[in-house]
Parts: C-alpha cells; sequence; structure tokens
C-alpha cells in the first residue's frame, strides 16, 4: 500500500517515516506541504494522511481539491467540532488527535486498506451488463462513446448536445475518467442553478473583502479543476459579461480572483453541455460566436432515450433492483405487459424520467410483479400503437356495423370477396 504523509512539522513528519519504516507492507513518501504533496500525487497512491493545519494551503482544502480521488485520514493537534464534521462531510475515513500512538495510526490504516480490497475485489464480480459505467448498453450508445473515447485522450475542448436527462454529466464523467487528466479533479458546475450575480465568484474565486460578505478568501471552480476537467453545464445559460472573461481564462490559460490583482496559471481540460440551440443564441446575441467555437472543438451529439431503445429495459431493470434495496422491499420484476409499454414510450424526459418512472412504480405496486397500472404511463400521453390486424378487425367491425350487417355492401366497401370476408369474421369473432 502506497502511502502519502502531509505534515509541516519536521519532527512529527520524521517521527512518522521512522515508526511507519518497519512496516513492509507500507510504501511512504511524506510531503512538507499540500502544494508539494499535489505536484507529486499519481495514480500510484492509494491513500493520503494529512495534517490539517498547515501553511498556504491546509488539510481541508487540500481533501477540497483532490475531490475523493484519493481516500483521506486527517490527523490534527488542535481539532474543533467544526472542522471534524467538514472532514467527514468530505468523506475523510478516519480523523486523528495528535498526540496519537501510532499502533492507532496503523489500526485505521489497516482498517482502510482492508475496505479497498473488498471493493476491489466486488468490482472484480461485479456484473457485465453495463456498458463502460453506463447503465446500458446500445448501438446508437456506442457509436457516440467510439467518439467519447477518441477525444478523452486528447485535450480538446469537448461541447456535449442534447436533450435535457440524455446524462451529459454521464457523459462529461466518463471522458474525464478515460483521459490523461483521471486523476486529477473533476468538478462540475451548473449555469443554470447558480444565480447570475454569483456566477463568477463561483467561477474564478474571490479575496476577503473583495465585496460585501467575502469574509475570507476562496478558491473558485477553475482552482479547484487545475490539472484536471472542468465541466459547465448548461453553458447557454452563462450570463453574456461572464462569457469574455471565460474564453479569455480559456485563451490565457490563466484566472484572476475578484479583488486580486494576481493572476493563477491554470491548466484544465473544458467539457460543456447545453440542451439549447447556441446557433440560435448567437444570433439573438445572447452567446459570444468566439466563445462558441473555442468550446466546440468536438461537438458530441448524445441521442435521445427513444433512439437507443435497447437501453430502456436494462436500465430500468438496474433501477427496479436498486430501489427494491433502497425502500428494503422484496425483489419485483415488471410485467409483459409493462415491458411493453416501457417501450412504447417516448420518453420525453428521457432517463431521468425512466429513472423517476420506475422509482415511483417500485414504491406504488402492491405486488411483486409491476403491472402497467402502476407505470402510469397512459397519464404521460402514452398512446397504446395498435397492429395491423387490430386495426384490420376495426374497420371490418365498423363498416360492417355502417351496413347493417350485410355482408355483401360489406364486402363491396372493403373491395374484399366474400369467402375472404367470413374467414376474417370467423377469425377477428366478430
Amino acid at each position: 500500500m502506497k502511502i502519502a504523509i502531509i505534515e509541516d512539522d519536521i519532527n512529527m513528519r520524521k517521527s512518522l517515516e521512522i515508526a511507519m519504516g518497519d512496516f513492509k507492507e507500507f510504501e511512504i513518501k511524506t510531503f512538507k506541504n499540500a502544494k508539494d504533496a499535489l505536484k507529486n500525487l499519481d495514480d500510484t497512491f492509494d491513500l493520503i494522511i494529512t495534517d490539517i493545519n498547515m501553511p498556504g494551503m491546509d488539510g481541508i482544502e487540500l481533501v477540497k481539491t483532490l475531490n475523493g480521488k484519493y481516500e483521506v485520514i486527517i490527523m490534527t493537534g488542535n481539532a474543533t467540532l467544526q472542522r471534524a464534521i467538514e472532514s467527514i462531510h468530505l468523506g475523510v475515513k478516519d480523523f486523528l488527535l495528535k498526540p496519537f500512538e501510532i499502533d492507532t495510526l496503523i489500526t485505521a490504516i489497516k482498517r482502510e486498506d482492508k475496505v479497498q480490497k473488498i471493493q476491489k475485489n466486488t468490482q472484480k464480480k461485479a456484473t457485465k451488463n453495463t456498458t463502460k459505467g453506463f447503465l446500458g448498453s446500445s448501438k446508437a450508445l456506442e457509436k457516440v462513446l467510439h467518439i467519447a473515447d477518441k477525444a478523452a485522450r486528447t485535450d480538446a475542448s469537448i461541447l456535449l448536445l442534447g436533450e435535457s436527462g440524455v446524462g451529459k454529466e454521464v457523459f462529461a464523467n466518463y471522458i474525464h475518467e478515460n483521459s490523461l487528466r483521471a486523476k486529477k479533479p473533476f468538478v462540475a458546475i451548473n449555469m443554470a442553478a447558480i444565480p447570475e450575480n454569483l456566477i463568477e465568484s463561483e467561477l474564478f474565486g474571490f479575496e476577503k473583502g473583495a465585496f460585501t460578505d467575502a469574509s475570507e478568501a476562496k478558491a473558485g471552480q477553475f482552482e479547484l479543476a487545475n490539472g484536471g476537467t472542468l465541466f459547465l453545464d448548461e453553458i447557454g445559460e452563462m450570463p453574456y459579461g461572464v462569457q469574455a472573461k471565460l474564453l479569455r481564462a480559456l485563451q490565457e490559460k490563466e484566472i484572476r480572483r475578484l479583488g486580486s490583482s494576481k493572476s493563477i496559471k491554470i491548466d484544465i481540460r473544458i467539457i460543456s453541455a447545453t440542451n439549447a440551440n447556441l446557433n440560435d443564441k448567437i444570433k439573438n446575441g445572447e452567446f459570444r460566436e468566439d466563445l462558441y467555437y473555442r468550446l466546440n472543438t468536438i461537438p458530441l451529439k448524445i441521442p435521445p432515450l427513444h433512439e437507443r431503445k435497447d437501453e430502456i429495459l436494462q436500465i430500468a431493470d438496474i433501477i427496479l433492483k436498486q430501489n427494491c434495496q433502497k425502500y428494503d422491499f422484496a425483489l419485483k420484476s415488471f410485467s409483459k405487459e409493462a415491458q411493453k409499454q416501457l417501450l412504447a414510450y417516448n420518453w420525453p424526459g428521457n432517463i431521468r424520467e425512466l429513472i423517476s418512472v420506475v422509482e415511483r412504480a417500485v414504491i406504488l405496486s402492491d405486488d411483486d410483479e409491476i403491472t402497467p397500472e402502476a407505470l402510469f404511463l397512459e397519464s404521460r400521453g402514452l398512446t397504446e400503437s395498435k397492429s395491423i390486424q387490430s386495426m384490420e378487425k376495426e374497420l371490418i367491425q365498423e363498416v360492417l356495423n355502417s351496413q347493417d350487417q350485410d355482408i355483401d355492401k360489406a364486402c363491396k366497401i372493403l373491395g374484399m370477396s366474400k369467402t375472404n370476408l367470413m374467414k376474417k369474421i370467423q377469425t377477428y369473432e366478430l
């Protein structure tokens, strides 16, 4: 197990190096501060052990920057309850108070080592009914993934296009995980979810005193994503004034926090997404054409779910099992009629809508078999597609009724021989 120890106190750092040198199963690398560590961390490390109070970047900010890429154990000599809670919320595995016995640290490390081994074994045994992290597979999906795989190996900007709910963030994450930046942060930000007056400070950060409520400095999403990928969802909703600053950041590869005169160099890959027509927004003066070309080096059109029908039942079954487990229900299944309805529905809300429909059906169905009634798809506008036979049956019945069951008159209207019509009447039990 390869472990990085980040500790600014040289005595503590050396003590840990010596004490842990007795454990041959651990490969230890020590760093005197967080920034040195970030420059040297790679995918060979299994665990990070860090102090909280350090000059420059403290342990909490380091954990935020790592963004879940590594498991972390925090150690500190003057912890507060607030910091402990913040660490837990960030996914820190253990929180050790100094001074501690080396056995306490070793126990925490071995506990984490055991968890990681179990997770790796679970991943190996996972069923192969998914395609590269996606819930289903189809020819349409594979075609898009083929392009995504090629694009992932480059640093070119990618613009994901498609209807709401098709899984654009899943694609963005997939591209990041298959890129050379995979071990660096993946940071996602939704332009439509942030108030317009806060977008600039959220992207670029701010210094203490930059505005009324700026009681302390804060790094923006560009800084947090440095070395990795920044995913800008709903890019069409970005205010026009901020677009110019985004363009400059991409061209100059540097940003400047609000209230600061100092530029910060950045090295990130941009993936953006929209379900809006950016060409129309450009014509209407709502989106910069030069920014559009900067973001749209590789456009990737994600097809809607109704064009990926092979995935519908695959996704539905996975969500069904997940929700049965989530709500502690006995495992349920879809009836054949329910499966037909799932395939017949147009899914205007795409995968997001499918997930919602299945979860509701799991909760509301009384039996272990989910029927069409539990799907409520008729209320969403599902119309049953009729077979040629059923339409023919209805036509013959309508003509017979209009002619008071007169076979000869019905034959003339239908253009059908009497023998043939009599056979169909018998077949359809009219």
